[in-house]
């Protein structure tokens, strides 16, 4: 067993997926911290335009050197959007980052926006050029399919919000907070998400201190596997609306493993176009 699992750590290290340069800080806070830079390489900043200003929307990971996973309810049709990858810090000029454009976005086809709870919240970006990787950009992990994280599995949000506070600024500097899985079991509970959350869908927090907030969307949710490689298992969704944080609701995040099988056939079909 230990030479397949040395196996698959190299082989992971070797396609930039899942091993950072820069070890994330894995301490246990719970409320919200910087991270430590570039310490979470596959983390994009989705970005708009109005009236000549890129403004944070939305995070996303870096799945493929052309592709980049985000949430479906990140997507407006009516917006002209940007990738920006290596970011640290959003007002500050830096070395090694890159803005790139859309060449096409695609968002799953079941996905509603007047019912998210159906689930189906993922839309695939392929850039208009593939990034070169480097220790400030590097590919995410995703989990083999069908995983699903045992309760309390130790995984970490990262994004652009101040997650401590219902409403609170887009954060200049990437955050990170831990956040343990709720099993569907827990996380279906009547006084927790209900029918609400489905199979297709995984749970964290729910502590009523940390949860995921403004700018999250779309972002990762980050657990390490046995291996010792960091994989994607989940792109932030939804929160109740009594608040980011409100106990016994955790943020809910559309469960990746459950659509390895689309991103594949996607990544395919690259002649499809946004609808």
């Amino acid at each position: 067993m230990i030479p397949i699992v040395l196996a698959s750590v190299l082989i992971a290290s070797a396609l930039g997926c899942g091993t950072p340069a820069i070890e994330p800080l894995t301490s246990r806070v719970v409320n919200g911290e910087d991270a430590k830079p570039h310490s979470w390489p596959w983390q994009i900043s989705l970005q708009y335009e109005r009236d000549g200003v890129w403004r944070h929307t939305c995070g996303g990971s870096l799945i493929a050197a052309n592709w980049v996973m985000t949430a479906a309810h990140c997507i407006n049709t009516n917006l002209s959007y940007r990738v920006f990858l290596g970011k640290h810090n959003l007002v500050e000029d830096e070395a090694g980052s890159n803005a790139i454009l859309p060449e096409t976005i695609i968002v799953h086809e079941q996905w509603n926006p007047i019912f998210v709870a159906l689930g189906n919240d993922i839309a695939l970006i392929k850039l208009s050029e593939s990034v070169t990787l480097s220790d400030q950009v590097q590919l995410a992990c995703i989990p083999t399919a069908g995983t699903m994280l045992a309760n309390l599995y130790p995984c970490y949000i990262t994004d652009g919000a101040d997650s401590t506070v219902t409403g609170g600024p887009i954060a200049d500097k990437l955050q990170q907070a831990l956040m343990p899985v709720a099993d569907h079991a827990t996380c279906s509970q009547p006084d927790w998400w209900g029918v609400a959350v489905r199979t297709s869908m995984v749970c964290a927090g729910g502590d009523g201190i940390v949860g995921g907030c403004n700018g999250d969307s779309g972002g990762p949710l980050n657990c390490k596997n046995s291996e010792g490689v960091w994989e994607v298992h989940g792109i932030a969704s939804f929160v109740s609306g009594l608040g980011c944080n409100y106990v016994k609701k955790p943020t809910v995040f559309t469960r990746v493993s459950a659509f390895n099988d689309w991103i594949d056939l996607v990544k395919k079909t690259r002649h499809l176009e946004f609808p």
